[in-house]
């Protein structure tokens, strides 16, 4: 029986999963496929997070996302799996331009379009149509949906998405689009039930992990994002350096003969935390490291949401702040450090509701409101699936 859809989020050396049942939308199981072009290593997890798989490959196996998904279905037919049969398979595509400003079915025209779109997320954009064109080879009537991480933001202003470029590179398509788009939808979603005043009024969203950056939003809907042409600018990151002055880009080149490639590599894999502290890129060692370069690290991704959250508050300003991601829902030290500094917006700090994971985390009394709550783009990938599913029939 297809009752049940699959969601995919295909990175360059892992493959992450979730299964849900198509009606109520209940989560059956989740998990990843790691290193799938060195040593894979395999483990899904029951919604309980009891682990109801997992499975090693011999060091040099390169599995590919062909062989990750021929895993995953091989597998499927057994186990906490046995009698569901999936309906469709959604997927996060990281960049939608211009054309895809909402979820689509995917056909061979949808695949050439997000493919012509490659040069513009080249580290993550191949490796989701590498998951997509996977399953279509093996299950080509199954229908998939692709969810992208750009489309909440297409409700920003025109004037937000503009660089000050000559006019021939806007119209190719060089412009600010925003991402975690599927993690801003969701919390836009759910807000509501947390904050109804917030929710209908100016939220700034700051989606802290590996990969971060902050979004304002008003009545729901987003009027600017720290990242924009990609998902390296912004907030520094875990490796990616965040927004930089374009002319170190050109010193790097003219001095130290770096290549695209090599600047490419830079300002994505050793930049961010992992660049100024030399330690690590997690947030979690270098704010248990005593090392002055691990606090240097810590000190400027928290000055850098400050000045983020100065430059959004001042969009018509800013009635709460809301914190998501893996830094942003686990760890009170950064949250309260942001608060802190976000006292001159109005914000009463409630250290106690903070070391307790909220969901509230500001005082009733506060000018403006702080909230903790955990992001779900996996189950808004399966909602938008299943929307799909509905408009054709299925």
């Amino acid at each position: 029986m297809s009752d049940s859809i699959l969601v995919l989020n295909a990175g360059s050396s892992s493959l992450k999963f979730s299964v849900f049942l198509k009606d109520s939308l209940k989560l059956l199981l989740r998990g990843q496929i790691e290193g799938i072009l060195t040593k894979p290593h395999f483990v899904a997890r029951a919604d309980s997070g009891d682990i109801v798989g997992e499975e090693d490959w011999p060091s040099g196996t390169n599995l590919g996302h062909g062989g990750a998904v021929e895993f995953l279905f091989k597998w499927g037919r057994t186990g906490v799996l046995e009698g569901h049969g999936i309906a469709a398979a959604g997927h996060r595509v990281v960049h939608g331009g211009l054309e895809f400003t909402k979820p689509v079915v995917i056909d061979n025209h949808v695949i050439s379009a997000l493919e012509r779109l490659e040069p513009l997320a080249p580290l993550h954009q191949p490796h989701n149509l590498a998951a997509i064109k996977a399953i279509m080879q093996r299950v080509p009537e199954l229908p998939q949906v692709a969810c992208f991480d750009t489309s909440f933001h297409r409700t920003q202003p025109a004037i937000e998405q503009i660089y000050a470029i000559p006019r021939k590179y806007t119209d190719e398509g060089v412009r600010r689009y925003g991402f975690h788009g599927l993690s801003y939808e969701y919390i836009s979603s759910v807000l509501p039930k947390y904050d109804e005043e917030l929710a209908a009024g100016r939220a700034v969203v700051a989606h802290l992990g590996n990969g971060a950056s902050m979004c304002a939003m008003r009545n729901g809907r987003s009027i600017s994002s720290t990242m924009g042409f990609t998902a390296v600018g912004g907030l520094p990151m875990g490796t990616r350096c965040g927004a930089i002055d374009p002319g170190i880009l050109l010193y790097l080149m003219n001095q130290h003969g770096m290549d695209a490639q090599s600047i490419e590599n830079l300002i994505y894999n050793q930049s961010g935390l992992l660049g100024v502290s030399g330690i690590s890129s997690d947030m979690r060692a270098l704010l248990a490291s005593k090392d002055p370069r691990a606090q240097e690290a810590v000190d400027l991704f928290v000055y850098r949401i400050d000045r983020e959250l100065g430059s959004l508050a001042a969009l018509g300003g800013i009635d709460g702040i809301v914190f998501t991601g893996g830094i942003g829902e686990n760890s009170a030290i950064i949250r309260a450090r942001v608060c802190r500094d976000a006292k001159w917006l109005g914000l009463d700090f409630d250290e106690k509701a903070n070391e307790t994971g909220g969901p509230q985390i500001s005082k009733e009394n506060s000018r403006i409101s702080a909230w903790v709550i955990p992001t779900n783009e996996e189950l808004m990938i399966a909602t938008h699936t299943k929307q799909m599913l509905l408009k054709k029939g299925d």
